[in-house]
């Protein structure tokens, strides 16, 4: 089968890949790969294949927000991937959860318009059980601040004049907030097939973002660079 956004065939593809939305992002995580390969690159779509442990395994970038990224985990699947860990970043609701920290995401939020638009209003989006554990097992000897628990996922970026539900979110205990999990969730579920998230921290939620907000940082790179590798070693392990 000819995946026509992602432009491979379905025979290049692994079972497993890790999914990410900036294509410099796949880029370097796919260094980590033994005989990497980029397939293909189309719009925000960059598809490497290669070994980690000498397992079989596609990394591939999906760009911002749940509608395009959609695209991408339906061709995987369709591809016959069968496990898929989002690797991103996101911003912090809870003031123990410091820029630079990471977060293995449980389950996700749905306030994005794609998710509403393919299953009924409360329907969960949810982590598969095994894959998060290995995620929270791979994180569990680093020396290095990380948490687990429910995420949110938001369309709106820079806020209009509607307010942004941080506050309600907050105090109900979620830790961060980004742009596609419970899209990958949701149809994972439906699909039939397993995902997870681990994401870094690159600020809090609700700091002004036109002054605040620098994802490009070395404490972020740093950051990124664990969630990679935590979760590279989370799949050949799943």
């Amino acid at each position: 089968m000819y995946l026509s956004n992602l432009k491979v065939e379905s025979d290049q593809l692994p079972k497993k890949a890790i999914v990410c939305g900036d294509p410099d992002r796949a880029t370097l995580i796919a260094e980590s790969l033994d005989n990497r390969q980029l397939l293909a690159k189309n719009r925000e779509y960059y598809t490497y294949v290669g070994y980690y442990r000498n397992e079989y395994i596609a990394v591939v970038s999906h760009g911002v927000g749940s509608p395009g990224a959609a695209v991408c985990f339906e061709q995987l699947i369709q591809g016959g991937v069968g496990e898929l860990i989002r690797v991103g970043t996101a911003g912090s609701y809870q003031k123990q959860v410091e820029p630079g920290s990471l977060v293995v995401s449980t389950a996700a939020v749905r306030t994005d318009g794609l998710t509403s638009q393919i299953v009924p209003d409360g329907f969960p989006a949810v982590a598969d059980l095994k894959i998060t554990n290995n995620l929270v097992a791979e994180t569990e000897n680093l020396y290095f601040p990380t948490f687990s628990g429910i995420t949110l996922t938001l369309d709106v970026f820079y806020q209009g004049v509607t307010p942004f539900p941080h506050q309600q979110y907050q105090a109900a205990g979620v830790l961060a907030v980004e742009m596609e999990i419970a899209a990958l969730y949701t149809i994972a579920s439906i699909r039939n097939v397993r995902a997870g998230a681990i994401v870094a921290i690159d600020g809090y939620a609700d700091a002004d973002l036109s002054v605040d907000y620098n994802p490009h940082t070395d404490q972020m790179k740093n950051a990124i660079d664990q969630a990679a590798e935590i979760a590279l070693s989370a799949l050949t392990n799943a």
